[in-house]
């Protein structure tokens, strides 16, 4: 018994890894514009595009690992099958029970590194990265602004920037709504600019061109217009930094104990629900190993045909299926439609009673 264990989990870890990187290199892939954009437009060094990758991976494992475990499972089994080396195991007298105890003994494997993943890897490495952004950001203001979005990083000052040329770091139709000065509102609107660094302090300065201010007076109740040629706002970067730094965490970046103390709360409200989608969330993920992985057997003990065509299409669709069904569960549990724990774990649910209906149905 403990020598078909053994050979049966050593079939499964070369599928296990080919899947790992296959996946590992069309995240790569999709990422690759934005990497070429980093180094070359925003003359980040290779290091730091690592490191931001780095960062994401775990967020990306923690997807592709019980996929990669469901996937090894299935190609291991159409193979044996193909090969008739279950036939020849079951003429012996092994039964179909035989078979899960490698399937259960590697997806219990992927569901240990899935939880270490989900529990520590995802919070620290969205921390990190959060981290890293704002180093950068220290020394260039335009990698931290984005085009076509609203920038609320620092205190009292609303930036929004049509189009951002990393290369003379100049920007085009600028909107700036400015609140730091007391009982008064300016906005400011202006076609072109440009940023500026202060080399003795950590402060930036938008130079603008060409442009108007609408000051409101909330203190007298009036309004003054204003056209000027050029224009500096300020902005102090450490001010910013340190309250990017100081805010509360995301549900992604919060660590178990972090996402119990949320959950103590009464109130039912939208963060209530996030954190407990995320705790739940990080307990139902890494159990899909198991799940899949169980499936998976009856799926490749009675497949017609060992094609890795086969094998790849059957676990993406089932794959899919439970994504599918863990993201409309994520959509309703958000609504409060059912209760969180609900919606994290019925497809684990449904994917093993129809991993239990075709293993006894073709028992």
């Amino acid at each position: 018994m403990k020598i078909i264990t053994r050979y049966i989990f050593k079939e499964m870890l070369p599928p296990f890894f080919i899947n790992i990187i296959f996946f590992t290199f069309i995240f790569l892939m999709v990422q690759l514009l934005e990497i070429t954009n980093m180094v070359v437009n925003y003359q980040m060094s290779i290091i730091v595009v690592g490191l931001m990758l780095v960062y994401s991976m775990p967020y990306f494992l923690v997807f592709v690992i019980p996929m990669s475990v469901m996937m090894s499972v299935l190609l291991t089994f159409l193979r044996l099958s193909s090969d008739n080396e279950i036939v020849a195991l079951k003429s012996c007298g092994f039964s179909n029970y035989t078979f899960l105890r490698p399937a259960f003994l590697f997806a219990f494997i992927g569901w240990a590194i899935t939880s270490l993943m989900i529990i520590y890897g995802m919070p620290n490495g969205e921390m990190a990265f959060k981290g890293l952004i704002s180093k950068i950001a220290q020394s260039s203001l335009h990698i931290g602004l984005k085009e076509r979005t609203f920038n609320d990083s620092f205190k009292g000052v609303t930036i929004y920037v049509s189009k951002i040329n990393p290369k003379d770091k100049s920007l085009q139709d600028i909107f700036i709504e400015d609140q730091r000065t007391e009982n008064m509102i300016s906005t400011v609107i202006a076609p072109k600019g440009v940023i500026l660094k202060d080399i003795n302090q950590n402060i930036f300065h938008l130079r603008l061109h060409d442009g108007t201010i609408n000051q409101v007076s909330l203190e007298r109740k009036t309004t003054n217009a204003i056209h000027f040629d050029v224009y500096d706002v300020k902005l102090d970067l450490e001010k910013a930094i340190s309250g990017v730094k100081t805010d509360t965490k995301s549900e992604k970046e919060m660590l178990l104990s972090e996402l119990k103390d949320t959950l103590k709360s009464k109130t039912r409200d939208r963060k209530y629900y996030a954190a407990a989608i995320e705790f739940h969330k990080k307990f139902s993920i890494p159990f899909s190993c198991i799940v899949l992985g169980f499936l998976a057997v009856p799926l490749g003990l009675h497949a017609k045909s060992s094609r890795p065509s086969l094998g790849l299409g059957l676990g993406l669709i089932f794959f899919l299926l439970y994504y599918l069904l863990l993201s409309a569960g994520r959509v309703f549990a958000e609504k409060g439609t059912f209760p969180p724990e609900v919606g994290m774990w019925s497809p684990n649910i449904l994917m093993a009673l129809i991993g239990i209906y075709l293993f006894y149905r073709r028992l």
